[in-house]
């Protein structure tokens, strides 16, 4: 029996986790990361798998045998060379390491100490990638003469502004994060990767010091074939697409749909031929497309194993390294192979990137010493999840009252008004939050769990940038240490199951106010969101007093969630007289927004709304800077502790006027499908009654759950504007402007 250790918890590490749980004589017996909450629910899917907080306690331990190591890529040289000195074989995620240099130095030790070492390239086992290969080495279509690659692909992290990735950390980390795919393809069939040219796009600004290329060009000269690669990220459509150019034909495998197509040619004249070339290749593109389909199926009833492209491939070369050490041979995806994918990565970024821009602004640091973000010491797989200790220097209490905090219109004074925590302030409603701050010289506390790639407005002196979670009390007790003012905006994270969302959320939420309170905060506002309420048609107008959803079992985890979050606070501030108030903004538009809000509907792709209902009711929009313009004014409001109130604009389109005008701002042909809420709970209740046959406890569908996500409620926010003194946008064409207009140009 071969033990496995894995080294890292993140979201990768239970794909592997579920590869090796299906191979025979292989188990998981130890998982290693420094983040005991996520090492612990991993360990709860390898039964028997004991939990170390570092690869040295596991190999004191003796609890392994091998490794897959799992950490993000800067992790990755350090990680491995100590598992090589341990004499570990070992298999790393891509890339192999974050340099040419760390990865020169893995071969090195790895050839030295004859262990054997590889890296999970695992898209040269896609299956259509597969088939591709097997026609071009049996020369279906005669010899080779080209490769060309088309990789245009969205960003899930882009589009979420998660800027604090790493990939977005320097202009040739997306490289390494993404372009190694398909150069691993192109190296498979081309021969190892030698002399580039590249033309990159023009560099987008993410932050002051952050610049990113969300495409490139390549010419590749490699050993055997000359090959083409255009890769780009961020788009809209995605489409991935291998061609090998033969000598009597062309060989297409599309990897995102899972098919492969030849185009070549029959022995008829011109005029039959290509009507029987054509269906011979349409007919083998519905072949593909069809028995994608049905595979899906019958993975989804249980009647075959789990056979999506992805995890195919992963378990293809898992499977691979696994069997190679086995035979004491090399793997095929060696740590040669991963360190030339890196050298021509690291080629491709000095012939086409700008260069970083100087460093600039600070964060705090676990030591207490104020160091550039991309210099300070990572954390081990779960970034986001693991809280460093926090050396945050105390902020002056100065003794003020909450109408004292400026208003609009009133002049600057030379130094910045104390102060306001504003926790999970990076976000994009926290960055017009702290705008909003600044405009008003106010000194501002921000904490996140990412606090790398911020907008420019987060290197401001008058802004102290600090790294936490809601979930750790003294991570918070020292963001919001001499604050008179505290703003909730985090969520605190999600999880598998209501109990973990739950546990994120009101847990969460609990120990702000608990920590506000034993600060002597002058006032908590928390955000929360209107999905706590009941949003489905009633008689009454919605307004801050309406109580959160009665029914809210029946809801979404979400909104769940948020229903309880409420209640709980509302409890903590009856129970201990916490200076409390929640607000609930309504749908959420503007600068930093995404477009396709899921309040307008379900978005399969970005192209199409399945709308939840006709689409024709007004929706609560609300902009962000309104969001941020409402914050500031509960801080400053007199008597309103323990009071709610919903944040809702004046303009309130309908999900098809809102659709149509975003398409004609982007000028492409988005569509709204209106659908019935009973008709969409039915075909959920289909898929829950599939999954139920097949074993697995999900929770019924709730048609009260699909009932509010169309939000037929009428709102009557008069309650807000009259005791916040709130103002939103009422101009339609303003609201046009900052909604839809504001993402003509990419700035959402």
């Amino acid at each position: 029996m071969k033990r496995i250790a894995l080294v890292g918890a993140g979201y990768i590490a239970g794909v592997h986790a579920d590869v090796l749980r299906d191979m025979r004589d292989v188990r998981v017996t130890a998982i290693v990361d420094p983040a005991g909450s996520a090492a612990a629910a991993l360990a709860r899917q390898c039964p028997g798998a004991a939990v170390f907080a570092s690869v040295g306690a596991a190999l004191a331990a003796g609890a392994f045998d091998r490794a897959h190591v799992l950490v993000p890529p800067e992790l990755h040289a350090p990680v491995a060379a100590e598992l090589l000195a341990a004499g570990r074989p070992t298999l790393l995620e891509k890339p192999l390491a974050a340099t040419g240099a760390e990865c020169d130095a893995l071969v090195a030790q790895a050839a030295a100490g004859d262990v054997p070492l590889g890296v999970n390239q695992n898209f040269v086992n896609h299956p259509a990638f597969v088939r591709l290969r097997r026609l071009v080495d049996a020369r279906a279509l005669g010899r080779p003469s080209y490769v060309d690659v088309l990789y245009n692909v969205p960003l899930r992290q882009l589009a979420a502004r998660q800027f604090g990735h790493w990939m977005f950390a320097a202009p040739g980390n997306i490289l390494l994060e993404q372009a190694v795919h398909p150069l691993s393809q192109i190296a498979a069939l081309a021969g190892p990767i030698g002399a580039v040219r590249a033309i990159a796009a023009p560099p987008i600004a993410l932050s002051p010091d952050r610049l990113f290329h969300a495409g490139v060009d390549v010419a590749l000269a490699c050993a055997h074939l000359p090959a083409q690669l255009r890769f780009a990220v961020g788009q809209s459509f995605p489409f991935w697409q291998v061609r090998v150019v033969c000598d009597d034909g062309v060989i297409v495998a599309d990897i995102l749909a899972n098919r492969c197509v030849t185009y070549g040619r029959t022995r008829w004249m011109d005029a039959v031929d290509g009507a029987l070339s054509g269906t011979r290749s349409a007919a083998a593109l519905a072949r593909d497309s069809l028995g994608g389909t049905l595979g899906y199926v019958a993975s989804l009833l249980r009647l075959r194993p789990r056979s999506d492209p992805f995890f195919v491939s992963m378990r293809a070369t898992i499977a691979a390294f696994h069997a190679a050490v086995d035979a004491g041979t090399p793997p095929a995806l060696d740590a040669a192979f991963g360190a030339m994918l890196v050298a021509a990565c690291e080629r491709i970024r000095d012939a086409a990137f700008v260069p970083p821009p100087a460093p600039i602004g600070a964060e705090v640091c676990p030591s207490g010493v104020q160091a550039h973000p991309e210099v300070a010491t990572p954390d081990l797989a779960t970034p986001d999840l693991a809280v460093p200790d926090l050396a945050v220097p105390d902020l002056a209490k100065p003794e003020i009252s909450v109408s004292d905090i400026a208003k609009p219109g009133i002049a600057k004074p030379e130094t910045a008004r104390p102060g306001i925590a504003i926790l999970g302030g990076s976000g994009f409603i926290g960055t017009h939050l702290v705008r909003r701050c600044l405009a008003e010289n106010m000194s501002v506390t921000v904490m996140a769990r990412s606090v790398r790639g911020l907008p420019a407005e987060f290197s401001d002196p008058r802004v102290r940038v600090v790294r936490g979670d809601i979930r750790d009390p003294d991570a918070v007790a020292l963001a919001i240490d001499g604050a008179p003012l505290v703003v909730n905006l985090a969520h605190g994270g999600g999880g598998a199951s209501y109990e973990a969302i739950c546990a994120a959320m009101v847990g969460g939420a609990e120990i702000v106010g608990r920590a506000a309170q034993a600060a002597g905060a002058r006032r908590l506002v928390h955000v929360g969101s209107i999905a706590s309420l009941y949003l489905g048609p009633q008689e009454a107008a919605v307004t801050g007093a309406t109580p959160p959803d009665p029914q809210a079992e029946h809801r979404a985890d979400y909104a769940r969630a948020k229903a309880a979050c409420d209640l709980a606070l509302l409890a903590l501030h009856r129970d201990t007289g916490l200076d409390l108030v929640i607000l609930r903004p309504g749908v959420v538009v503007g600068e930093g927004s995404s477009p396709f809000h899921s309040g307008l509907g379900l978005f399969n792709n970005e192209q199409h709304c399945i709308g939840w209902n006709a689409g024709r009711n007004p929706l609560p929009f609300v902009l962000a800077e309104d969001v941020a313009d409402a914050i500031l004014c509960a801080c400053r409001a007199e008597g309103i502790a323990g009071r709610c109130y919903n944040l809702v604009g004046e303009v309130r389109w309908c999900a098809r006027d809102y659709i149509a005008a975003l398409g004609t701002a982007l000028e492409r042909p988005l569509r709204f499908h209106p659908q019935s809420a009973t008709r969409l709970w039915l075909v959920e209740c289909g898929k829950w009654a599939i999954k139920r046959v097949t074993g697995r406890a999900v929770a019924a569908p709730s048609r009260h759950d699909f009932l509010s996500r169309g939000m037929l409620a009428t709102f009557d926010c008069a309650d807000a504007r009259q005791a916040l003194d709130w103002h939103p946008v009422a101009d339609v064409a303003v609201f046009r402007a900052r909604a839809i207009e504001v993402h003509r140009s990419g700035g959402g």
